[in-house]
């Protein structure tokens, strides 16, 4: 019987303290469950947590997990009846054509297809990081059973339907897509101009994929836009013409820029030729103003001494009898 005794105590030993320890790295969390139900916080759920800011409003209630118990780095004892679901939290860096459930397709990972606006078959490359979401570790255990394929196809599925529907920014100034109105059918060339802003568009379409999936996107950098090589010859002529329109009309419009500067300098000269004439009659009637004020008869002392001082001067002088006679 003792020696029963000490076999049971052994098994239990092994199978509550020495099987019940495990530890986490510095780059790992985990979530215990007890018979199969995770540890939750209360009655808290996604919906109270910042993170589901990024959600419409349709999809706000679609998308409500319960917060749980999440275990951080160190070392920690589980019972029997419980089970460690432990996961990574370092940041991962794929390309964008990575399939996890098909590593050959789409060229071996390498290239992504999609078609642009105006139904031209081009191929993607690039790369993009995500990390497990640790304020959302519930929907990526347990939402979706591959979490990480089911990210790569909503990503795809969006970065599909964004160059399938891009666009060039729009001039605010002019109210007109930025370059002529002439190349916009070719919206390879839109997307090859507007990396940046297509990668800005994306961050923004997916900043809801932490609540719906438990991984969040941390950046998204497509590097490279190629058509179909038959094409290439083509878009390269149709660049170089674009090209050379542009840099008509920029020197067109520099031009016009010059004449309308020439034409406010012209405005503002004859301005101030105009005040310049103007302004000793503005002073002379000032003047007069200031002699009639001084009383009656004063004004006109004054014409007599002006003429008395200008008679000096005159060559010929007309009078109101040679005036008469003449009209006579």
């Amino acid at each position: 019987m003792t020696y029963v005794l000490i076999g049971v105590g052994i098994w239990l030993f092994l199978k509550v303290i020495v099987r019940g320890i495990y530890t986490l790295e510095p780059n790992e969390r985990a979530v215990v469950t007890t018979l199969g139900r995770a540890q939750r916080l209360g009655t808290s759920t996604t919906r109270d947590d910042p993170i589901s800011q990024g959600l419409r409003t349709d999809e706000a209630d679609r998308y409500v997990y319960p917060q749980v118990k999440v275990i951080r780095p160190g070392i920690h004892l589980k019972l029997p009846w419980q089970k460690v679901h432990k996961v990574s939290v370092a940041t991962v860096t794929v390309s964008i054509a990575h399939d996890p459930d098909a590593p050959e397709a789409n060229q071996g990972g390498k290239v992504l297809e999609a078609v642009t606006k105006d139904q031209l078959n081009t191929g993607l490359t690039g790369q993009l990081r995500y990390t497990v979401s640790e304020r959302n570790l519930y929907a990526y255990l347990f939402g979706v059973k591959n979490p990480v394929s089911h990210i790569m196809g909503y990503f795809v599925s969006v970065l599909r339907d964004r160059v399938a529907s891009f666009e060039a920014p729009r001039d605010p100034e002019i109210g007109e897509t930025a370059g002529l109105e002439t190349a916009q059918g070719i919206s390879i060339n839109d997307l090859r101009k507007n990396l940046s802003d297509l990668n800005d568009r994306m961050i923004v379409e997916c900043a809801s994929a932490a609540a719906r999936y438990g991984i969040g996107l941390d950046a998204v950098l497509i590097t490279g836009i190629d058509p179909p090589p038959e094409i290439e010859s083509a878009l390269a002529a149709i660049n170089t013409a674009h090209n050379q329109v542009s840099s008509e009309v920029s020197l067109a419009q520099a031009a016009a820029d010059q004449k309308i500067v020439q034409s406010k300098r012209a405005v503002e000269i004859e301005t101030l030729n105009a005040q310049a004439e103007a302004e000793p009659l503005l002073t002379m009637a000032a003047q007069l103003r200031q002699v009639k004020a001084h009383g009656p008869g004063v004004l006109e002392l004054y014409v007599r001494n002006t003429r008395l001082r200008l008679f000096p001067r005159t060559r010929s002088l007309v009078t109101a009898e040679d005036t008469a006679g003449a009209q006579r």
